[in-house]
């Protein structure tokens, strides 16, 4: 896979740094520029799979934090596609899911569960007790106490291993 960073496409901008090693000095984590989606959630998938690899071998769990929305689709749909055909086993898999929204049924059109179910779990061998999103159901005096039990999880299994993140339009 070509990692291309496009830097060709600033430089003749005055006000713009003239390197990769320029633009990305002042980053605190790895950056990698792709040409397009569909490159970067290929690389993305990738990268998780051998993440989820290197803890199986390690005998460790892998523990991935997932988001809903149009970014991460490809990037489940490539995790899916190496489960079906190149054997990546979920096995050792702990997901942590950023929201849900409230109040929402989990089989609501809406619901970020759902959305989760069907881009990714139902097609990989997670074990269901691995899988968890905020509870939308709740009763409003029980949205406290759920969170800090869902960030206690976090911390007693960890912590997050990986985190995905949309960035939408805005």
């Amino acid at each position: 896979m070509k990692i291309n960073y496009r830097i060709d496409d600033l430089i003749n901008h005055p006000t713009v740094a003239q390197t990769f090693e320029e633009v990305t000095r002042f980053e605190k984590i790895p950056t990698v520029i792709m040409d397009d989606a569909v490159e970067a959630s290929l690389y993305v998938a990738h990268e998780i799979a051998a993440l989820i690899r290197r803890k199986q071998r390690e005998g460790r769990q892998c523990l991935l934090g997932l988001a809903t929305g149009n970014t991460p689709i490809r990037v489940y749909a490539e995790l899916v596609r190496l489960h079906k055909e190149d054997n990546l086993s979920f096995d050792n898999v702990v997901t942590f899911n950023l929201d849900e929204y409230y109040p929402m049924k989990p089989d609501s059109l809406q619901s970020y569960r759902r959305f989760m179910q069907e881009h990714l779990f139902n097609h990989i061998n997670v074990r269901p007790e691995n899988i968890h999103i905020p509870d939308g159901t709740l009763e409003p005096a029980d949205v406290i106490s759920f969170c800090r039990n869902f960030d206690k999880a976090i911390s007693d299994a960890g912590g997050i291993d990986l985190q995905i993140l949309g960035i939408g339009r805005t």
